[in-house]
């Protein structure tokens, strides 16, 4: 058995068995190992560093190099059935295009990303002035590669705007489930979206 960080853990829970995935910034191939292994899914995924997709190729995985900044728009529509991007999307110079792409690529999407509306940012904000530190955000401002943060509320509202229909939400603080006040309280959102008419 693969074991998973708990939210890429999550992430999984909300794939199906069987089913087609692209993973949207891949990294080394963890979640598509997973999902392979534990679900029988059929996966592939696009990654930008080739150091990253060397590994994922060395476990057997169908991987390109490609940015999905500028790539995804070479994918056919509702080509997979999941299209996921995990911890991906503050990274995006482009976040609104590439949800989109996200939707129409994958009969549904799965987005994951830290929720800047957390406790501790706002903290860190009011009480020092300065870009926070925290266990979802550990990385100082001038080193990180988030390069658009947004909250709960500000990707809901993209969704809404763009006409997604939100199918599940799952709210984190750590490895906690959230359920109330998660804007404020999660330090993590895990998404399932449709932005097309479901296949009948």
């Amino acid at each position: 058995m693969i074991a998973l960080p708990p939210r890429l853990a999550e992430v999984a829970r909300l794939v199906p068995p069987g089913v087609s995935v692209l993973d949207v910034g891949c990294s080394d191939g963890l979640l598509l190992r997973h999902l392979s292994a534990e679900k029988g899914v059929d996966g592939r995924g696009i990654e930008l560093d080739p150091e990253r997709v060397a590994q994922a190729l060395a476990h057997g995985l169908a991987v390109v190099q490609g940015d999905a900044d500028r790539d995804l728009a070479d994918f056919p529509t509702a080509s997979v059935d999941y299209a996921i991007l995990s911890e991906t999307l503050q990274a995006m110079h482009r976040p609104a295009t590439v949800l989109a792409e996200l939707t129409r690529i994958g009969r549904r999407a799965i987005v994951a990303f830290p929720n800047f509306g957390h406790w501790r940012v706002r903290l860190d904000l009011l009480a020092r002035g300065r870009m926070p530190l925290t266990p979802s955000l550990p990385d100082s401002w001038h080193a990180t590669e988030n390069i658009h943060l947004c909250t709960i509320r500000d990707f809901e509202a993209l969704a809404a705007a763009q006409g997604h229909v939100i199918e599940a939400r799952r709210y984190l603080a750590g490895a906690r489930a959230i359920a109330w006040h998660p804007n404020l309280l999660a330090d993590h959102a895990i998404y399932v979206l449709r932005g097309h008419p479901a296949p009948g």
